[in-house]
């Protein structure tokens, strides 16, 4: 999964908060000041801008967040990554583990918008989801999130809907993380009527199921969601959400931002950016005394793994050039980082050291003890690279390690800790962006990378080095190849009992560290702050936004 790039910095807008504030104000009807009508208005901030309100092109975590207020799927996860009913209040799947039939809650309502009749939403129905699905494997839609189904279902066929209330999804083969990939936000239903009419502009224009419904979005500075007063769920009691509406803004500097969130302005924070991190934790990860009892701290794992690849492929030219295309030297790195330091003295003590493999802590099935990483150990990197033919590292040709801006100070880390058993590193920083697209084309031999899950299954990870996910078909970024891998990971597939196939993708796991295609420097945690009025909040390890159930006193 990756982020796109942000929008530009808040100082060329030219809005003043001030009237950013009237302007809320006169949305909701009343003002914030106004405590008799008691309007409980929650405050975000997105520092990396917006691109799209589209679930078709959710592909980065500002676009998540904001759609999962907007629209429904068929089925959500639960805060133990568990999947659970939505849309959908039941479903079976077919003996052979092809055909899954959904059958559809009768009380879910869009929201209301002058292209339905009398302006009032109508009621989702199953062809809703045929065609929000053939949309998204459109190619004239091109959505990001294509992917779920493309090499899944033979086309729009796949998609039938056999009555208002039941749909029926056929797949090629078996796919039991099928169910789970379907909790991606991509997988929302949309209506017609809104997203024919409006086209391309559905990004601004969204129209979905979910507790908030959308009222206005100025780009770079403002964004304002309402209170669904029909949404379907409840608390066993009351209907959801509480809150009246969610407002966000769109400053781009993280230092400006915390800032407001400390004069409450803003009543959630996520993550600490480095140059103020030491003022708010202590390197053990604890809140320091100037800020406690001021805010809520809350940490917890994040499905984000934090890696060095690694070219592979000795087929290609700049590999056989490469010291990186022998095994030993690839583990020697490995062994040659101390990555307890480094999450201590560079992260506050937030993230957990990797030494399992590729598949993140907080992932369904994470077992550290059934997946051996590597610990630090320079005596054994300096024994593997003698064994590769380079004592102390004495004749081995300088390997380049390129990285982004943001990373700089963690990868300069390394360099100091190859350096130290003997390797010639040099780092090179880049544009994010421009990083990006030489991994992709397989450009560069060793380069610092992350992967978020787009949906809570380990076969997320595991795919990145399936050989059929090849680039640019794939995200086989290190051009891994293991004929006994892609056989594991074919059977996983098939795998219905969850505990077998976690046993398999352990198993795989452990292949890929013995190969060693990737340096995995650690497993991330999310950190959340949110002022002390605020109640409710998820803390889920996708860190996904969930607003529904949020109090604010």
């Amino acid at each position: 999964m990756s982020n796109s790039p942000g929008n530009p910095p808040f100082s060329k807008h030219i809005i003043p908060y001030t009237f950013l504030i009237i302007l809320l104000f006169s949305l909701l009807g009343c003002a914030e000041k106004n405590q008799d009508k008691g309007k409980k208005v929650f405050n975000i901030n997105l520092n990396e801008g917006l691109t799209s309100l589209d679930p078709a092109f959710a592909r980065n975590q500002n676009a998540l967040w904001m759609v999962n207020q907007l629209f429904n799927g068929l089925v959500q996860v639960d805060d133990s990554l568990k999947t659970v009913p939505a849309i959908a209040r039941s479903w079976e799947i077919s003996a052979d583990g092809r055909t899954y039939t959904f059958f559809l809650r009768p009380d879910v309502y869009f929201h209301d918008n002058p292209l339905f009749p009398q302006g009032k939403g109508r009621k989702v129905v199953a062809a809703d989801f045929v065609y929000s699905y053939s949309r998204i494997i459109d190619p004239k839609i091109a959505s990001s999130g294509a992917w779920i189904f493309n090499d899944k279902v033979n086309g729009k066929d796949a998609f039938k809907a056999l009555s208002d209330s039941v749909l029926q999804i056929t797949l090629k083969k078996p796919f039991t993380p099928f169910m789970s990939m379907l909790t991606a936000q991509y997988c929302s239903v949309i209506p017609h009527e809104v997203a024919e009419h409006y086209g391309k502009d559905f990004r601004n224009h969204p129209v979905g199921t979910g507790p908030f419904r959308f009222k206005y979005w100025k780009e770079g500075e403002i964004l304002v969601m309402l209170k669904n007063e029909k949404y379907w769920e409840t608390d066993g009691t009351n209907k959801l959400p509480y809150l009246d509406a969610v407002k966000a803004t769109f400053i781009s500097d993280k230092q400006t931002a915390f800032m407001e969130f400390i004069k409450k302005n803003l009543d959630f924070f996520n993550s600490i950016d480095g140059s103020y991190r030491d003022d708010i934790l202590t390197k053990s990860g604890k809140m320091t005394k100037k800020y406690q009892g001021k805010f809520q701290l809350r940490t917890g794992p994040y499905l984000n793994t934090e890696y060095l690849g690694i070219l592979v492929d000795t087929s290609m030219a700049i590999v056989q050039s490469s010291p990186l295309r022998d095994k030993k030297i690839r583990k020697a790195i490995n062994y040659a980082i101390d990555r307890r330091k480094m999450i201590k003295y560079l992260r506050n003590s937030i993230g957990t050291p990797a030494h399992a493999g590729f598949i993140p802590k907080g992932m369904p099935g994470f077992d550290m003890e059934k997946v051996k990483g590597y610990e630090y150990n320079p005596a054994k990197a300096k024994r593997l690279l003698s064994e590769a033919g380079f004592p102390n590292g004495k004749g081995m040709p300088e390997i380049k390690l390129q990285t982004s801006t943001t990373y700089k100070d963690l990868i300069e880390f390394v360099q100091g800790e190859l350096n130290g058993i003997g390797i010639n590193c040099r780092v090179e920083v880049n544009q994010a962006t421009s990083l990006r697209e030489q991994i992709a084309k397989n450009s560069i031999n060793f380069f610092r990378g992350s992967w978020i899950a787009d949906y809570p299954d380990g076969e997320n990870y595991l795919s990145v080095f399936y050989s059929k996910n090849y680039v640019p078909i794939g995200p086989n970024y290190t051009s891994f190849k293991n004929r006994k891998f892609d056989a594991l990971f074919e059977r996983s597939f098939l795998e219905t009992d969850n505990e077998k196939r976690y046993a398999l993708y352990r198993e795989m796991d452990n292949l890929v560290m013995e190969e060693s295609p990737v340096v995995v420097l650690f497993y991330d945690q999310l950190i959340n702050l949110y002022q002390n009025d605020i109640t409710g909040m998820s803390n889920n390890a996708q860190n996904l936004l969930i607003l529904k159930r949020v109090i604010k006193k």
